[in-house]
Parts: C-alpha cells; structure tokens; sequence
C-alpha cells in the first residue's frame, strides 16, 4: 500500500478521515509493514507539494491485524483537541465483528471486565479492579449463520473504553473468539481478525460540529452477512 492508495474517507484544513486495511500498521513499528501515519503523510507531502517533514497527529489506533475509520489531526492544535475529546469520552467508536459462537440474534449484552496488559507476550488478560483497568462495551446481535457445521455471529459493538485487544480479550472470555484471532482461541483459518471499525464520530476539533463516519466492511467472512 502507498500514499496514492489512501482511501481518504474526509479532509480539511484539520483533519484526514481514511480507511486503514487490515494488515496495515497504525504508526511505524518494529515489523517492516507499511504504516498509515507515514502513508498519511506521503499523501498530504504529494498532494500539496510540501518540502521537508509534514505534521500528522496519530490520535488513536487499529491493531495491526483490524481494518475501518482512522481520524488523523493535520495540526498540533487539532491533534491537541482530538486527544481532549478523546479524554473527555467524546470520541466515539463503533465496530462489527463476527465471532465464533451461535449468539440469539437481537439480544443486547454489556460486558465489563477488568484486564492488564502482558507488555512482553503483547497480550490482554483477566484482571481485577485493583490491579487491572475497567473495560466496558456493549453489543448487539445482528445475525447468525452456520458455514460447513461451524456456528459464526455479527455484533455490533460500541466500544466505551480503550483497553490494549479489549475487544478481542473480552469476547474470548464469553466463549465467542473473534474469527482468526487465534491469540484469543478462534479455530477458523482467516488472514485478517474479523474486527472492523465501521463508525466514528466526535466534535470537530476547530468547530465542534459533529462529525460522524460510517463504511462497511464487505471482504472475508462479512460478506457472507447482509450488511
């Protein structure tokens, strides 16, 4: 992937809205992947014919192996105000996934768990409220189909606080991995993990307006759902 690849979702003065796919790094890392931060700023270095070093905020993350909407501040103040809105809970993220369990389609769960990170196995585990970190989401069964004997759900899911794999860690918990995170128990062969970011919204940094994105994922395993 390269910056004359970037599927740019929104911009202006302030902010770039694109889609990262999965497979694709959210800032530069110790893997040699291609990054959305650095193709983030080839784009804005190509489009505009800027010399020298451009200045993009990275204000939030996809893991590596997760695709949908990243926001990316154009300024320092923006990046300032986007981490604000961010702080103050303002910054909201919605996502689908589809997981490995038969879910009754309709019902609506909120799971609140505490987890710690293991920073050398990069990896989410139980904790408790002493020494782990709340992590809260809620979610909604939208479907659920069988594929060669093998039960598979789509959730959507509002996530409410950012914890390291929360998602991941907290549906693995339930008996329901996400499809090919085999780090969290899936069994299915998948080259992606069956996350993906479809929605986001949050006050412009500059106006305050509501911004809100919404893509569907339409690749993998989702397409075998009617999104």
């Amino acid at each position: 992937m390269n910056n004359d690849q970037l599927n740019v979702i929104f911009e202006d003065n302030h902010l770039l809205v694109c889609l990262k796919p999965p497979g694709v790094l959210s800032q530069p890392g110790d893997k040699n992947l291609p990054d959305m931060l650095t193709i983030g700023k080839e784009y804005l270095k190509a489009k505009y014919s800027k010399p020298g070093n451009v200045f993009l905020g990275l204000v939030h993350r996809l893991d590596l192996n997760v695709g949908g909407i990243m926001a990316f501040a154009k300024t320092s103040k923006g990046a300032s105000r986007l981490s604000k809105s961010i702080r103050d809970k303002l910054f909201h993220k919605k996502y689908y996934a589809v997981v490995e369990a038969s879910l009754t389609v309709g019902s609506e769960v909120t799971l609140e768990d505490y987890l710690s990170k293991d920073e050398d196995e990069r990896i989410s585990f139980s904790s408790n409220e002493f020494d782990g970190k709340q992590a809260l989401l809620h979610y909604k069964v939208l479907d659920s189909i069988q594929i060669n004997q093998k039960n598979f759900s789509l959730v959507d899911i509002i996530l409410y606080t950012g914890r390291f794999h929360q998602i991941r860690k907290q549906f693995s918990l339930i008996n329901a991995p996400l499809v090919g995170d085999k780090k969290y128990g899936s069994t299915t062969e998948s080259k992606t993990i069956a996350l993906f970011a479809y929605g986001l919204s949050f006050p412009h940094p500059i106006t305050q307006e509501l911004m809100s994105f919404e893509q569907k994922p339409n690749f993998g395993i989702f397409s075998k759902f009617n999104l």
